[in-house]
């Protein structure tokens, strides 16, 4: 496992697995749905494919389409 350096999921090279060190949001519904999806400090997260204005990431045992703004705000 590789712990980032303060990078966002956008940053992140694909296939390798890191730590979400913290979410930057202030928008609360936001971060209820993300941590329903399981992704919050600690969790291991990896990026299957970066697309034009998303990316597709592993979470636990599911894979999500998650945009831009919400990958620049995943912090690793």
């Amino acid at each position: 496992m590789i712990l980032g350096d303060g990078m966002n999921l956008r940053e992140a090279t694909e296939g390798v697995e890191y730590t979400i060190q913290r979410i930057e949001t202030d928008d609360e519904e936001l971060d209820a749905f993300l941590f329903s999806l399981g992704c919050y400090s600690g969790e291991t997260i990896t990026v299957v494919s970066h697309l034009k204005s998303s990316c597709i990431v592993s979470i636990k045992d599911g894979r999500y389409n998650i945009d831009t703004q919400l990958a620049e705000a995943i912090i690793i």
